[in-house]
């Protein structure tokens, strides 16, 4: 019976407690008397891990690969979604003169491709953002604990923004290793007509012109435009829920029915990507020009955009795009997290003195 009791150790400020902790005070938190608690230790509060049958223990090898599995379906499934709005974006900053508008734009590929066209470059787009959202939500999940311990739960809780950006900041380093050689495919493919059909025409293709580390030359340009859209996305995204459920909502998030939590992740996600959309837009210039044009640079980029234009060329669909994609990112995260008996991601939850009793009832 022992040994089916197990713990694990959990930031108290990352998540809001189960109803089983809903009696904590500064001195003591009130846990099930079936569940045997030690003494903290090295400035950490040890909480019991669910046991429930069916259930995932917080931190655990099955909690990583579960918010990895619920990042691909986040981000693969609503970037391939949206493959007609990236589709005008990526040619209209590529060729602005013939790309004027949105409603041009979508006019204009109607004409030369058909609905068809539409969806041009959905593959590579499927398969290198699930890539990419397995490693971020993942590995974000993961640095995000990882720093959490390093910095002890008092100055954890203290400077929790800052262990939010580092933790995406870091996934998002292997998020876009994964992700490079299918967004210089998918931009190939989507800005140069006949190039390819697709993937698997594609990437061979590509590489012959290019070579193999030519699939990398984004990559960089693309770490510009995802780090801080991450960081952004992430850290925002916390803040945002959390001033909800702490202005916005009556009553403690614990109590708040399922539903409204992922309403909440949907509108924190909604809005994080607003501000996500702006702050990475000059470097999604700098990725669509690099990868469109053979043997380009970033000053070749700068001197043909011009430096107003990488602020602002696309910037409204762009916004319209990103909002509506990490909104319902967010909320096709969680909602997977809810499914398999996993907390939704942020809102309030006490922080506990690092030097506090823990007892049982």
């Amino acid at each position: 019976m022992e040994n089916s009791r197990r713990q694990s150790l959990l930031p108290s400020f990352l998540y809001s407690p189960t109803s089983s902790f809903s009696s904590l005070t500064p001195k003591t938190l009130a846990v099930p008397e079936t569940t045997n608690v030690l003494p903290p230790a090295n400035n950490n509060l040890l909480i019991p891990a669910p046991t429930e049958p069916g259930k995932i223990e917080m931190y655990s090898p099955q909690f990583y690969a579960a918010c990895t599995f619920g990042g691909i379906l986040s981000c693969g499934l609503t970037h391939m979604a949206v493959t007609p709005l990236d589709l005008v974006k990526c040619n209209m900053q590529i060729d602005p003169a013939k790309y004027k508008s949105i409603s041009s734009g979508f006019g204009i590929l109607l004409k030369e491709q058909g609905p068809r066209g539409f969806f041009r470059g959905w593959v590579p787009t499927l398969l290198g953002y699930s890539a990419q959202g397995a490693c971020k939500f993942g590995f974000y999940e993961f640095f995000k604990k990882y720093y959490s311990d390093l910095a002890g739960a008092e100055n954890a809780a203290k400077y929790k923004t800052l262990i939010y950006l580092a933790g995406s900041a870091s996934a998002e380093v292997i998020a876009d290793i994964a992700l490079c050689p299918f967004e210089a495919v998918k931009v190939r493919v989507q800005t140069q007509p006949g190039f390819a059909r697709g993937l698997s025409d594609g990437l061979p293709k590509f590489v012959r012109s290019e070579g193999p580390m030519g699939l990398y030359k984004g990559l960089v340009p693309l770490w510009g435009r995802q780090i801080p859209y991450t960081m952004m996305k992430f850290a925002s995204f916390e803040t945002i829920v959390e001033m909800i459920y702490k202005h916005a909502v009556p009553k403690p998030k614990n109590e708040c029915s399922k539903s409204m939590q992922l309403g909440i992740s949907f509108a924190g996600g909604y809005i994080a990507g607003v501000f996500c959309a702006i702050v990475s837009h000059p470097a999604d210039n700098l990725v669509s020009f690099l990868n469109n044009a053979k043997g380009a640079t970033v000053g070749d980029a700068v001197k043909k955009i011009g430096v107003l234009g990488l602020f602002t060329r696309g910037l409204p669909l762009r916004i319209v795009m990103i909002g509506t994609l990490t909104g319902a990112q967010w909320g096709i995260y969680d909602a997977f997290k809810v499914f398999v008996g996993l907390p939704t991601t942020g809102g309030v939850a006490p922080v506990v003195p690092a030097d506090s009793e823990v007892a049982k009832v």
